[in-house]
C-alpha cells in the first residue's frame, strides 16, 4: 500500500526532520551539540528541572549550543510525579523562554518504571490546554487515552515504545498501529528505542516521528548514532511511503520462468 507524504505539522509550526532528540546525559555541552547536529533535528526537549537554561547564570546554559533561534525547544517535565507539579514546570519555563508555548509533558507514575500516570497526565493536559499552551504528551500504548488527550486538544500523543531508557525497542507495534489508525494530531513514539532499526520500524508502522535520548547519549559514539538514528527515521520514512510488498506463504521467483528462452 502507498501512502501519501503529509509534511510534519506541530501546532502550526511545519518541521523537515522526524527525529526529536533529548538534551540530557551526555559528557558534556559540546558533545550534546555536535549529537544534536548530527541528528538533523529540529526539535531539542529540555529536562527544565535537570538542565540549566537560564535558572542559574552562574552556570553554562544548555542555550548557548543549542540556540532558540536554530532549534525549537521543547521544555518538558521528566520527573514530575503529580499533575500540579507538571504544571508548574511548564508555567515557569514558559517564563525563562520568554512566553514559549510548546511544551512536552509527562507525568510519571513510580520511581522504578517512569510508567506514565495517565489519570495525572490527563488532568495536567486539560489545564496547560486552557492555560494556552500547545501540548505534546508522553502516555501509554492505550488508543483509547491517546484519542482522550487529542480530543482534550494536544498537539501531538506520543506513546512509549518500552519504557523511558530501556532500550528494548517496540514492544507492541499492534497498539501502535491503532492509535495511527485512529489519530487525529501527529504521533511519536517516545521512549524505548535502542537503536537505529527500532526508529526505522517506528517510522515503517506510520508514525510521524520517533523522539529519543538515551539511545544517542549513551551509546560507545553518541555522535555517529545519532547520524544513524537520522538515516534510520528518513529510510523508514520513505518505506512507509512506498508500502512493502505483500506477505506470501510461498516463494515468489525474482526472475519468473514464464517466457524463459529453453
Amino acid at each position: 500500500m502507498k501512502h501519501e507524504d503529509k509534511p510534519l505539522i506541530i501546532a502550526g509550526k511545519q518541521y523537515a526532520s522526524r527525529l526529536l532528540v533529548g538534551s540530557g546525559k551526555y559528557r558534556d555541552l559540546e558533545q550534546t551539540r555536535e549529537a544534536t547536529e548530527a541528528a538533523g533535528a529540529e526539535i531539542i526537549t529540555v529536562a527544565i528541572r535537570r538542565v540549566n537554561i537560564g535558572q542559574d547564570p552562574n552556570e553554562p546554559s544548555l542555550l548557548d549550543v543549542v540556540p532558540p533561534s536554530r532549534y525549537t525547544i521543547l521544555p518538558n517535565t521528566a520527573g514530575c510525579y503529580t499533575a500540579k507539579d507538571a504544571v508548574y514546570t511548564l508555567q515557569l519555563a514558559r517564563e525563562l523562554l520568554g512566553g514559549h508555548k510548546l511544551v512536552k509533558l509527562e507525568v510519571l507514575g513510580d520511581e522504578k518504571t517512569l510508567f506514565p500516570n495517565m489519570p495525572e497526565t490527563i488532568a495536567a493536559a486539560e489545564t496547560l490546554v486552557r492555560d494556552g499552551f500547545d501540548v505534546m504528551v508522553y502516555c501509554s500504548d492505550d488508543p483509547i487515552q491517546a484519542r482522550i488527550l487529542a480530543q482534550i486538544g494536544c498537539v501531538a500523543v506520543m506513546p512509549l515504545a518500552s519504557l523511558i531508557g530501556s532500550g528494548m525497542g517496540i514492544l507492541n507495534p499492534w497498539n501502535l498501529s491503532l492509535i495511527i489508525e485512529q489519530a487525529t494530531v501527529p504521533v511519536l513514539v517516545d521512549a524505548g528505542v535502542g537503536t537505529a532499526s527500532d526508529a526505522a520500524i517506528a517510522m515503517e508502522l506510520g508514525c510521524d516521528g520517533v523522539l529519543m535520548n538515551s539511545a544517542i547519549a549513551l551509546a560507545r559514539d553518541p555522535v555517529r548514532m545519532a547520524r544513524a538514528m537520522r538515516l534510520a527515521v528518513e529510510a523508514g520514512r520513505e518505506a512507509f511511503l512506498a508500502g512493502r510488498m505483500a506477505r506470501r506463504f510461498a516463494a515468489s521467483p525474482s526472475s519468473p520462468m514464464a517466457g524463459r528462452v529453453a
